[in-house]
């Protein structure tokens, strides 16, 4: 018995001692991450209204009123196309950010922290700022004024029927993730070793000849990784636009992400549909898990490209 306590513990303890620094780690991820996951599947098929311990099973019910529900499907068709665009953007954005920070000779330190800052602001105040001041739609908001000063009318950027909310909502995602994904390109640029581009530059290579040749395929794992952030970045919207248009009421068209539509379905009117709102949350995760092994096939083919 003692040999066998003497083998659960470890080696001086080792194992007591994991145990001690991760077991509370792992008990809140089971607590608020896996258990409300498969809680949430269970949800899903059954009519869940205002109860977390439904009992009238439904089937595939709730699948099949979101996959038939035009609203549902329009909301996501939108913001397929808005990932299509934003994470490229957001893409060229940081890699341009992160080769240009890493030539400063100077105060490097600096730069990487000026555009790594926004990254620690709530998503609730910034969009409440960006609302608020800089695309008010009032005389003195700042946008207006600046457009003012170029002989400019002022414009009503979160109403009037327009289209002018796309720039708020995509300025705001754009100053809130370029940095932290600069941080990411920087750390796979450091990567990269120096004699490489000693060598190139042996052979007269410059510009972008390095960087299509050299610098950008080096570059493949972290270009991976922040595609794939940026595409459940992009799906998992709802702070931003749900704080950003709240003041224009019902929200304009073309402009409600998958989660705000299932938070207003869920929670709408008083009725915790719970149900149909656990059923939203799989679907969208699917699609994400979809896009997501497509792009890793893609990239496998054009890594085994590359090889032969």
């Amino acid at each position: 018995m003692t040999s066998l306590v003497a083998q659960v513990r470890g080696r001086q303890d080792r194992n007591l001692w994991f145990l001690v620094f991760v077991g509370p780690f792992f008990l809140g991820l089971l607590i608020f991450l896996y258990i409300p996951i498969v809680w949430s599947v269970y949800l899903s098929f059954f009519d869940a209204r205002n109860t977390v311990t439904p009992t009238k099973f439904v089937g595939l019910a709730n699948y099949a009123y979101l996959l038939r529900d035009p609203a549902f499907l329009t909301s996501m068709g939108t913001f397929t196309v808005f990932a299509a665009f934003i994470v490229p953007v957001t893409f060229a954005g940081s890699l341009a950010l992160a080769l240009l920070v890493s030539k400063v000779g100077v105060a490097q330190a600096f730069f990487r922290s000026a555009f790594f800052l926004p990254t620690a602001c709530s998503y609730v105040i910034a969009a409440m700022i960006w609302r608020l001041s800089f695309f008010s739609g009032a005389r003195f908001g700042m946008a207006n004024t600046l457009l003012r000063s170029l002989g400019f009318d002022n414009v009503n950027w979160l109403g009037g029927g327009n289209y002018f909310y796309w720039v708020v909502l995509v300025t705001l995602r754009l100053w809130l993730q370029v940095g932290f994904y600069m941080i990411l390109f920087i750390a796979g640029l450091q990567r990269i070793p120096t004699d490489t581009y000693e060598a190139a530059a042996i052979d007269g290579a410059v510009g972008w000849k390095v960087f299509r040749y050299i610098t950008f395929p080096q570059l493949r794992a972290t270009s991976l990784a922040v595609v794939l952030l940026l595409l459940i970045s992009a799906f998992q919207s709802f702070d931003e636009f749900y704080n950003t248009l709240i003041s224009v009421g019902g929200y304009p068209p073309f402009a409600r992400p998958p989660l705000v539509y299932l938070y207003l379905i869920s929670l709408g009117g008083g009725t915790q549909d719970l149900g149909l709102g656990s059923a939203g949350t799989i679907i969208l995760t699917l699609v994400i898990a979809a896009v997501g092994l497509a792009q890793l096939k893609i990239t496998s083919r054009g890594s085994a490209a590359d090889r032969s």
